[in-house]
């Protein structure tokens, strides 16, 4: 994040944050969405496109882009990529068999220049499930260890239930205000 952004946010009377949902299709990015935003999550169907919410959390005003996750849609990825304060990428810690395309997609993410300087929150999704990755495995899977280019953090959650969604989303916000609002 350059010195004009930093400046440019602090000048801001509101704080607003834009947070980029990334993931494979079926990793449970809408339902996570629609979940911490309070929406009911009975009947989600695949985002063929993308959804924008926009909600309050510890006073700083999200904006949160979900994108489909589809092969044929992540090309289109790198429209969205202006402007991210911090990149939520959601893995479905119950679909070992995809774990290794889940790797390449978000190792391909990390080399963007336009998401140089994003915090980095990992939602290991679907903890509810039996015989889901633990976030020790994720964190293997995706060699997050070896990630310098950004601060990242990894969440197990569940969607489903709610579990731990806000503690991901509170490392994240307090990530990001530590770099773009230090200044006040």
């Amino acid at each position: 994040m350059g010195l004009l952004t930093i400046l440019r946010k602090h000048q801001q009377k509101e704080k607003e944050m834009r947070l980029l949902m990334l993931g494979l299709d079926n990793a449970g990015k809408t339902t996570l969405l629609k979940r911490i935003n309070g929406d009911p999550i009975d009947d989600i169907s695949p985002t063929l496109g993308f959804n924008i919410k926009t909600f309050e959390h510890q006073s700083y005003k999200l904006n949160v882009w979900d994108v489909g996750g589809q092969t044929s849609l992540r090309s289109y990825w790198r429209n969205y990529f202006e402007r991210t304060d911090g990149l939520v990428w959601v893995v479905d810690a119950g679909d070992r068999a995809r774990m290794a395309d889940c790797k390449r997609e978000l190792d391909n993410l990390l080399k963007e220049e336009r998401l140089a300087g994003a915090s980095l929150l990992v939602l290991a999704n679907k903890q509810d499930l039996s015989g889901a990755m633990t976030v020790d495995e994720i964190a293997d899977a995706l060699a997050l260890q070896a990630i310098e280019t950004h601060r990242w953090h990894i969440e197990p959650c569940s969607a489903k239930t709610g579990e731990h969604l806000l503690d991901g989303l509170d490392w994240l916000v307090e990530d990001i205000a530590s770099r773009l609002y230090l200044l006040n």
